[in-house]
């Protein structure tokens, strides 16, 4: 993707997303940045474009995807914490407004709890799956209903299913897998590299693949 096409970011600043945001800039890319709290907000650069708002408003979502080609979610429940409904209420307003302004390519992550049709998930991913709906039971139904959003829309979504995600600046080997995690961990710096490469691949456009470094 042309370094000049500009990347509408949510989550930019949480713990996964400022990796993100810092590549996208080192790489060229101008961005907008949704967020809640704009003093949250640790890099200063001139393709970085602010949009003070909240993913749970539509309109702010309208104006934070204006102009853009593309859209990556890094979204977290926050602090202060959202509702933990607010994955699938950001989805359907993310969709709404790409189809307003005629954006096609989606890109967001979510927990490995997630099911889909084609998964055979092996000991370790099914009892993190259990584990989660146990422990978390209506964060982790939302990230399942945002996932039935996803496959009912038109756009190019991909939706990346994570293990734990480790802040680092490391770089390791990175398997993908639409039936299993390959790992327990993925490196903040590889995610955002990753998430960065499916503005232009279309290896997984519709689909949901692990992620993880092995």
């Amino acid at each position: 993707m042309h370094k000049n096409i500009k990347i509408a970011v949510i989550g930019g600043t949480g713990k996964s997303g400022k990796y993100l945001t810092r590549q996208l800039t080192d790489q060229g890319f101008p961005i907008k940045l949704l967020l809640r709290n704009p003093k949250n907000l640790i890099i200063n650069h001139p393709n970085v474009e602010i949009v003070e708002g909240n993913v749970a408003n539509y309109a702010d979502v309208l104006r934070l995807i204006m102009d853009c080609k593309a859209v990556i979610s890094t979204l977290g429940l926050g602090v202060p914490p959202s509702e933990p409904t607010i994955f699938s209420q950001a989805t359907a307003n993310v969709i709404k407004a790409m189809n307003v302004l005629n954006v096609h390519r989606y890109i967001v992550i979510t927990g490995l709890s997630v099911d889909t049709p084609l998964d055979n998930k092996g000991p370790k991913t099914a009892y993190g799956t259990v584990w989660m709906k146990k422990t978390f039971p209506v964060s982790t139904t939302d990230k399942q209903r945002e996932y039935e959003i996803l496959t009912a829309s038109s756009v190019d979504w991909t939706l990346v299913r994570l293990p734990l995600i480790v802040q680092t600046e490391e770089s390791c080997k990175v398997d993908m897998s639409l039936k299993d995690c390959p790992g327990d961990k993925i490196s903040a710096t590889d995610l955002a590299t990753f998430l960065i490469g499916q503005l232009d691949s279309k290896s997984f456009i519709r689909k949901a693949p692990f992620i993880a470094n092995i």
